[in-house]
């Protein structure tokens, strides 16, 4: 469906879902604050600007509690996270007194925590800060920059996501990830076997679920509150599997559509967030049933017990 920024009728949600199709990296933003405060942000939003000057950006919402220490810092550094660091950006997207505790990092340039495993590290010296609506935009001019080589964490459509090269690059001899060889290694390795499962799952079913007018994490965290009493935001983003701060904006999406109260601390559903969570449970249903139709019940009974082995 069209939406025209320029209709009274805009929908900043649906922009919001329509901008989650573009998938990105994860970065963890650090400063120290002009009290030696140590400040570090998850964000989403970092690019490469220039060669020549070596310029890179980032964007922070103005009222964030932390863009004060970016808007005065002289240095800032941007850590690319690494696939098996998804405990890390949860954890820096949340406001804690002390972010840093409990990690390993060091003092960077202008005193810019960095931290050790990324993908990769730039520190960067505060070259510009542009008015971008209701964020500023920080770009900085890159002095030192460390390559790991590490593959990167991802985020598309309210999840976290892994890179794996397209079957259609390089040559024609190019493995084919999703037919390859079964009685090779590739083909009975069991995790590549889950991941390849997954994502033939959640691509098919994806669309059935966007028919109900929720994106992903608006869809799982119906369905999460429908079964688990008592949670919070932090607690449901572990259960959601999705980073907090992307939990609670759709809480909020939720909460504005009438889906969702919140009383003393704990979230719950509505009589419209229940009968929400009854179609999206209604759309998961059939749709596991579709995907595993043609398996016995001794297969899915073995399948089951694997699965929560495994957990």
């Amino acid at each position: 469906m069209t939406n025209s920024a320029n209709d009274a009728a805009f929908d900043p949600k649906a922009f919001r879902r329509a901008l989650g199709n573009f998938a990105t990296g994860v970065t963890i933003i650090t400063t120290v604050g002009p009290d030696g405060e140590k400040v570090g942000v998850t964000a989403s939003s970092f690019n490469s600007l220039s060669m020549d000057p070596p310029l890179v950006l980032w964007s922070s919402m103005k009222e964030a509690r932390s863009c004060v220490a970016f808007e005065n810092a002289s240095h800032f550094a941007v850590n690319i996270l690494a696939s098996d660091q998804m405990d890390m950006s949860n954890h820096f997207a949340r406001q804690q007194d002390d972010k840093f505790a409990g990690f390993d990092w060091e003092e960077g340039l202008g005193g810019a925590p960095i931290f050790p495993n990324c993908a990769g590290r730039f520190q960067c010296e505060t070259y510009d800060k542009l008015d971008g609506g209701d964020h500023w935009i920080f770009v900085g001019k890159v002095v030192e920059f460390d390559d790991f080589g590490r593959a990167p964490l991802c985020f598309h459509q309210g999840s976290y996501s892994m890179v794996f090269s397209h079957p259609g690059t390089g040559s024609k001899q190019t493995i084919d990830v999703d037919n390859v060889p079964s009685d090779g290694r590739m083909g009975n390795h069991k995790f590549f076997m889950m991941l390849r499962a997954i994502r033939a799952y959640q691509d098919r079913y994806q669309p059935k679920v966007t028919a109900l007018d929720v994106n992903l994490i608006e869809s799982r965290s119906l369905l999460v509150l429908s079964d688990i009493s008592g949670l919070n935001e932090e607690q449901l983003s572990i259960h959601v599997n999705t980073p907090f701060q992307e939990v609670n904006e759709a809480v909020v999406n939720l909460s504005n559509r009438g889906m969702i109260v919140k009383q003393d601390g704990v979230l719950a559903l509505t009589q419209a967030g229940q009968d929400k969570a009854a179609e999206c449970w209604e759309v998961a249903s059939a749709h596991a049933d579709d995907a595993f139709g043609d398996f016995t019940d001794d297969q899915m009974s073995t399948f089951t017990t694997v699965l929560k082995g495994l957990l």
